[in-house]
């Protein structure tokens, strides 16, 4: 990334005096420790005065947009029966990285993937949620769960799903959210394949045996952090990055650690709520405007 001409100061980030920098800290160390890509790491001395010695804030854009995302909670089961049907596929063995494969609606339509299934859902809806958000926790009937996390996809471009319900007059004020997302999903149950398969993008998992305190894996293959993990577009901004997040009623430092299919552009940004039903609530009405600023190492600016 080459150098900006916009830095910035550490006082013009509104809210940088208040938040508490030891959290950001402890996520920063955990990235960097495992793949520094030429960013500090901190000595002795508090989390403020590293980030403030060690690092000049960039400005990427004053017009900003963050969603939220986070880690599902759903009921399941290994094998199929009556109620649990939907299923979550591990990669076929011919899908090769970068090619793209069968799109969506092929897939659920064609058996394409028999043999493949981990785990089975209840639900068509949340099981296709699962895939946009990446990763998910799937509770047994015998009190065990498993943890899933993103393994590859079939490399068809996203086509969000709330956007065409939009365009179609669903939501307020040319927003919708997940909730009412279920709602017309309730309300249609018969259009709702269809809906789907607008989106030809098809998202693969992996099994993972992680700590139940610990977040999903972010692509840089780090516990994601409530409210401290960013998702990113690494065209604009690097992993492993400190990014100050400015929007309407959140002002903290998180670091980029994540991407995503919809996350283009420069401002653009996910925000790791945490797991479950009322994370769930909260990253499914995100929809926050606001300012992005990179913290660069200062070396970069020399």
């Amino acid at each position: 990334m080459s150098p900006p001409e916009n830095p910035l100061g550490f006082a013009g980030l509104i809210g940088w005096e208040t938040d508490d920098l030891e959290k950001a800290l402890t996520a920063y160390v955990s990235t960097v420790s495992a793949d520094r890509r030429g960013l500090p790491l901190p000595g002795i001395g508090s989390a403020r005065s590293f980030f403030e010695n060690a690092f000049q804030p960039v400005l990427i854009s004053d017009a900003a947009f963050y969603t939220g995302y986070y880690e599902p909670e759903l009921p399941g089961s290994l094998q199929r029966t009556e109620r649990f049907c939907v299923p979550l596929h591990a990669p076929p063995a011919n899908l090769s990285e970068g090619e793209v494969w069968y799109d969506r609606e092929a897939i659920e339509t064609g058996n394409l993937l028999a043999g493949h299934e981990i785990v089975w859902l209840d639900d068509r809806l949340e099981a296709f949620l699962a895939q946009v958000q990446g990763s998910v926790r799937i509770r047994l009937a015998d009190g065990g769960v498993v943890r899933l996390s993103f393994a590859a996809k079939n490399n068809h471009p996203y086509c969000s799903i709330g956007q065409e319900l939009i365009r179609r007059g669903e939501g307020v004020d040319g927003r919708i959210s997940v909730d009412q997302i279920r709602l017309w999903a309730r309300r249609n149950p018969d259009a709702l394949g269809n809906l789907l398969h607008l989106n030809p993008s098809y998202v693969f998992f992996r099994k993972l045996d992680l700590p139940a305190e610990a977040g999903p894996l972010t692509t840089m293959q780090r516990p994601a952090v409530p409210l401290r993990t960013l998702a990113v577009d690494p065209a604009y901004v690097p992993l492993g990055t400190p990014v100050w997040v400015e929007a309407e009623g959140i002002r903290r430092l998180m670091v980029a650690q994540d991407t995503g299919g919809a996350i283009k552009g420069a401002g653009r940004g996910d925000i790791y709520v945490g797991s479950g039903p009322e994370a769930g609530r909260i990253a499914g009405s995100m929809q926050l405007r606001g300012r992005m600023v990179a913290l660069l190492p200062k070396a970069e600016h020399d």
